[in-house]
């Protein structure tokens, strides 16, 4: 039924999926526990109170976006994108001092079954973290490249923008009726269904499931496993 939904919000005839765009955190890894503390500690050395559920509420934006919003909402001042990568730099510092985030449960067995159906997989995410970056290629270098991905210095406008993943749609070669976007976050749901792709929500956090229905989301569902045997079951 969703997909029928999807098709007549759009106006396409068809719904043929060829790729399958991932966020990064809080769906591939569960690093958004860490995030929020890295974000917290990293704002109050500048004077920003930035909550858990404001890094939840802000996550897969671009870092810089997200630290001049909060400066100017609470400091009334505008900003440069050198010193809000200076400020964003500080949170990456914290955040490389905390352990090693394990990866999501189920991702390796979803992408494996998506891999097996013939699918193309791409990391889309707002994050610029490199060394966590690098370790996703690592971990799941059976399944993604550096060719399918996009970081938040590939574009200039992030998500809740579409144009991350109308840049993972153009790597991958596909349009959106042929591409899905799973994401965990509001803002990178936002940004999916304004690319048009089928857009689904994996609340893998803290936030009530309306808060990703209301930006859209084509399908929610609460887990990787749980969309793993969704795609096993449309393709048996």
């Amino acid at each position: 039924m969703s997909i029928q939904n999807y098709k007549r919000k759009h106006g396409f005839e068809h719904f043929e999926p060829k790729a399958v765009l991932f966020d990064m955190d809080g769906v591939l890894v569960n690093s958004m526990p860490l995030h929020a503390v890295a974000w917290n500690r990293s704002m109050a050395s500048f004077g920003i109170t930035m909550t858990a559920e404001d890094a939840y509420m802000t996550e897969g934006a671009r870092g810089i976006d997200t630290i001049r919003h909060f400066v100017k909402q609470q400091q009334n001042k505008d900003i440069t994108l050198e010193e809000a990568q200076r400020m964003y730099d500080e949170k990456a510092r914290i955040f490389a001092t905390f352990p090693r985030p394990r990866l999501m449960y189920g991702a390796r067995t979803l992408l494996r079954t998506l891999k097996q159906q013939g699918l193309q997989i791409a990391i889309v995410t707002g994050s610029g973290q490199r060394p966590l970056i690098n370790r996703l290629l690592h971990d799941f270098r059976e399944f993604i490249d550096e060719q399918h991905l996009v970081t938040a210095y590939d574009v200039s406008r992030g998500k809740p923008h579409p144009d991350p993943y109308l840049l993972g749609m153009e790597k991958c070669g596909t349009k959106p009726w042929e591409t899905i976007v799973v994401e965990n976050a509001p803002l990178g749901v936002q940004a999916g269904v304004a690319s048009r792709a089928f857009t689904i929500a994996v609340n893998t956090g803290p936030l009530p499931d309306e808060k990703l229905l209301e930006r859209g989301a084509d399908l929610l569902v609460p887990s990787l496993t749980a969309l793993n045997a969704h795609f096993i079951i449309h393709n048996s």
